[in-house]
């Protein structure tokens, strides 16, 4: 039975063919192309392996009745968990809906839901190449700016449905 490759692959065998061809017809591009690739490595592994530790460390200790238990809470620290979460968030969305809507009935506000989807743009695993494309002060503005959208956007949905 013959396999077909898949898609995903057709660009990893591309780019493979492409160093080839700069190795066999010009070296110098091909050297010159490996010491950037390298160099780029270099400054984001120690990134990754934060990105890793911190990811294995929320998927460890951080479950359903842990997120229940803090959701429960009253003013800045409920705030402050529910932007904490979004962030430390994965996966697809549709996989949290069902824990969402659990959490709205257990009397969650849908602002309070709103502010966690929202800190979901904030993707740890993404931050090592925007902050090797745009730099630290970017990104710490950016960040603090989603944050404090997503409260305000928070408050103002909680207002709204407190006059329904």
């Amino acid at each position: 039975m013959k396999k077909r490759i898949q898609g995903k692959w057709y660009f990893l065998i591309i780019v493979i063919l492409a160093y080839l061809f700069l190795l066999f017809f010009n070296r110098e591009l091909f050297y010159s192309c490996i010491f950037f690739f390298q160099k780029i490595l270099l400054k984001i592994i120690p990134i990754f392996i934060a990105v890793f530790v911190l990811m294995v460390f929320t998927n460890y200790f951080i479950t359903q009745e842990f997120i229940i238990k803090h959701t429960r809470k009253r003013g800045m620290k409920k705030w402050f968990f529910i932007i904490i979460g979004g962030i430390l968030s994965s996966g697809p969305i549709y996989m949290w809906y069902p824990l969402l809507a659990d959490l709205r009935s257990k009397g969650l506000s849908y602002g309070f839901i709103a502010c966690f989807l929202y800190n979901r743009a904030i993707k740890i695993p993404l931050l090592p190449l925007i902050i090797l494309y745009f730099g630290w002060k970017f990104v710490i503005i950016l960040t603090l700016t989603m944050i404090a959208s997503s409260i305000i956007q928070g408050i103002i949905i909680n207002k709204m449905e407190i006059k329904k």
